[in-house]
């Protein structure tokens, strides 16, 4: 029996087999053949299957976001089988050289012509073959699409897990994670408590390549994993299993009820979501309405940028299958940890305070009118908010909301329909937001507060690290200061505001919530009932003078 000790960030008991995520290596071996014949069969079979995986993935498409979303797939289906594109293939490996180097070698070569192109078409079409490219070597080379190939779910290990390879995994494959590094505002851990599974960061050199393959139990609320427990281990773990599970069923049971406290205050319990398939989740666990969706996991989901049609398709799913209750949708929030290929961002010496969210939309509108008029067509279906991220200054604001006008003027004179009622609100994640939160009130509907970057920029803490351990303190005085300041500023200005963070679902946090008036918490869907429990047992007016008094005092514990 082996005890590896992290830190644990997603609550739960999980067993089965230990599976390190597979990576494709960025390197590709170049290798003389001799059996060209051999050679370039090699490259057809793996042709075929990647015109085979692409069709599955145009029908899948279809079947979620229509026609516009299929497209993509069926265009790199032709492309794969473009003859000037096989020829030069057939060309290199006839010269005596492995298949996945001259695919490399021409996916280079095509992408650069394409790319000097005049015609702007042609110019997007060097996405396209680099795509198809690296789908056939990912076969040559063996590579795992999606990082998982395995028959039974797993543990899956990594050493952390980039945004775009978090929208890849199989979900369905995974029983909990364990990582190398991380932390606990990681996307990892973000995933992990989405899918109600547990997860543990931060294990280091602990987690060795040759316990691949052995029985692991993971145990989200100590941090602890245990490799081939023996039978006393095995029946504590197994047991406390058991007991989270009936906890589940007792938590069941307030579906359906008000989020009220004794003393009568309420309060709205949201989800976050990361794309249209977790409204399921956000139904099951009785979300309220959706908070925060992360739009920007629709553009890590591609090779080029989602055209707007193939976002309308994703967001009216989403507002649609809500039935008409409330969901706020992040506009772009990429850079920073959140890289996306296509983008071709200049890679900056501190990403996190670069240009990234909303500055890229506004040096960059020919994305955000994409994706505004998507989001606006969207609202005919459903009851929309949009929400601006990494905001710090009014002009930032007042620029973003130009924008929306005239995306809607546009859609007016060409006939398109749209709400005429969609708010527009914006994320404080950043101290200079929050002090200018007086103003910031009197040019939107409503504030939500992203406190895992809030927590960031407050402390100067880099959320990723992990190695800064307790100096990350999102209980910090300084940042709910900043937090009843926001809140108090909502008011006096007539506008609601929620916690969209992952301090939502922090119980020891809910009655000081409460206390400063927020309106609205939202929270991974597996969040909600427990929290909806919380907020029944309080009774705001016994705790708010405490609260609020240690909160403006010296009590409160730095």
């Amino acid at each position: 029996m082996i005890t590896i000790q992290g830190k644990g960030v997603s609550t739960g008991v999980a067993a089965g087999p230990l599976y390190f995520y597979q990576r494709v290596k960025s390197e590709i071996a170049r290798t003389t053949v001799t059996d060209t014949d051999a050679e370039w069969q090699r490259f057809k079979d793996a042709q075929a299957k990647a015109i085979d995986q692409l069709g599955e993935l145009a029908e899948k498409a279809r079947a979620e976001a229509g026609d516009e979303a299929a497209l993509l797939f069926e265009t790199h289906q032709m492309m794969a089988e473009d003859l000037d594109y096989e020829e030069a293939i057939e060309e290199g490996i006839k010269g005596g050289t492995n298949a996945e180097a001259v695919v490399s070698d021409v996916s280079v070569q095509f992408a650069e012509m394409f790319a000097t192109m005049e015609d702007a078409y042609m110019q997007a079409r060097a996405a396209d073959v680099k795509d198809v490219s690296g789908r056939i070597i990912a076969i040559l080379t063996g590579a795992v699409q999606g990082g998982i190939d395995s028959d039974v779910p797993v543990i899956l290990a990594a050493d952390d897990l980039a945004p775009s390879e978090t929208v890849q995994l199989d979900k369905s494959k995974i029983l909990g994670f364990i990582t190398e590094g991380g932390s606990g505002s990681s996307h990892t851990a973000i995933l992990a408590r989405t899918m109600g599974i547990p997860a543990i960061i931060g294990v280091g050199t602990q987690l060795k390549s040759e316990y691949a393959g052995r029985d692991v139990i993971v145990d989200g609320a100590t941090g602890t994993a245990v490799l081939e427990p023996d039978v006393e281990t095995r029946a504590r773990l197994m047991k406390k299993r058991e007991e989270q599970l009936k906890t589940l069923e007792m938590l069941a049971q307030l579906k359906g009820k008000e989020n009220v406290t004794k003393d009568g205050h309420s309060v709205r319990i949201y989800c976050n979501i990361g794309n249209p398939e977790d409204v399921h989740t956000v139904l099951t666990n009785d979300g309220g309405g959706i908070g925060l969706f992360r739009s920007e996991f629709l553009y890590l989901g591609c090779d080029d940028f989602p055209s707007e049609d193939y976002q309308f398709e994703a967001y009216k799913r989403v507002l649609t299958e809500m039935d008409g209750k409330e969901v706020v949708i992040r506009t772009l929030d990429i850079g920073a940890d959140k890289q996306i290929g296509y983008f071709n961002l200049p890679q900056e010496e501190n990403p996190a305070m670069g240009n990234r969210a909303l500055r890229i939309c506004l040096n960059r509108p020919e994305i955000f009118r994409t994706q505004l008029r998507a989001l606006y067509r969207a609202s005919a279906y459903g009851k929309l908010c949009i929400m601006f991220p990494m905001v710090t200054s009014v002009w930032e604001v007042r620029e973003a909301k130009k924008l929306c006008e005239q995306v809607k003027k546009e859609l007016t004179s060409e006939g398109i329909a749209y709400a005429d009622d969609v708010q527009v609100g914006i994320m404080i994640e950043t101290p200079a937001a929050a002090i200018m939160s007086d103003r910031l009130a009197k040019e939107v509907d409503f504030f939500s507060c992203g406190t895992n970057d809030l927590t960031q920029y407050t402390l100067a803490c880099d959320r990723q690290n992990s190695d800064l351990g307790r100096f990350f303190d999102p209980h910090h005085p300084a940042v709910l200061r900043l937090l009843k300041l926001v809140a108090d500023n909502a008011h006096k200005n007539g506008i609601w505001v929620g916690i969209c963070g992952e301090l939502g679902a922090d119980l020891q946090l809910t009655e000081t919530f409460l206390s400063i008036g927020i309106d609205e918490l939202s929270v991974s869907p597996r969040s909600v009932l427990p929290l909806r429990k919380k907020v029944l047992e309080t009774n705001v007016a016994q705790c708010r003078d405490k609260l609020l008094g240690d909160l403006a005092s010296d009590q409160t514990q730095i």
